[in-house]
């Protein structure tokens, strides 16, 4: 199951059955379809993991960097172009735990996918330099858990409607929540993006760089 979300900014759209008591927004990313966009690769995945260990208290962050300046190209206009990223949380240095296992009390884990260095931090839903972000709450005692505050996979669609990076990095953050939440056994999030190699026009390429580098000053 697909649901998208990923790097939003929001517009209104008209009311919902004449009733402009109720707004409707219509959330969409940082990917303008450009018209002179096409592929270099066919789609291809990469992946990068953190771990949030034994005696993380809540509020604890973990991140990870992913070096794609291999893969972008400024003298040949080549991005790298996000279809879609998925979050996989696993429990335990075996892998195999449960969410239950994590910590006594209920918890929250949230994660996100930028191309700009958050500094072990997390971005609000409208910064333009999201990628992707999800998030899982557990109920310990009734052994619950749902991703219905943040759902993942986030899935682009077509190629023109990718996420476009053109910045020699991506990152990843982690972290675990919860009133006295502390976790007793380790916790791994993984993030895993499918992408593939696309050449922009030069004034797309600039106009993607200029818009990455504005947002994260």
């Amino acid at each position: 199951m697909a649901w998208v979300t990923g790097s939003p900014s929001a517009r209104r759209l008209p009311a919902v059955n004449g009733d402009r008591t109720r707004p409707v927004y219509f959330i969409h990313r940082r990917c303008v379809a450009f018209s002179m966009t096409t592929s270099k690769t066919s789609s291809f995945y990469l992946t990068e993991t953190v771990k949030l260990d034994v005696g993380s208290a809540s509020g604890s962050i973990a991140q990870g960097t992913m070096d794609i300046g291999g893969l972008v190209n400024i003298a040949s206009s080549e991005a790298l172009a996000v279809e879609q990223v998925d979050f996989i949380w696993q429990v335990g240095d075996a892998y195999n735990g449960g969410l239950d296992s994590v910590a006594a009390t209920n918890y929250t884990a949230l994660a996100q996918l930028t191309d700009s260095n958050p500094g072990t931090a997390f971005v609000r839903a409208d910064d333009s330099n999201l990628i992707g972000s999800g998030g899982l709450n557990v109920d310990v005692p009734n052994n619950l858990s749902s991703a219905d505050q943040d759902f993942f996979p986030d899935n682009f669609g077509k190629l023109s409607e990718a996420f476009f990076a053109v910045n020699d990095n991506l990152y990843l953050v982690a972290n675990i929540v919860g009133n006295t939440a502390v976790t007793t056994t380790s916790l791994y999030c993984t993030v895993r993006i499918k992408a593939r190699i696309a050449k922009l026009s030069k004034q797309d390429w600039m106009a993607l760089a200029i818009t990455s580098t504005a947002n994260s000053d």
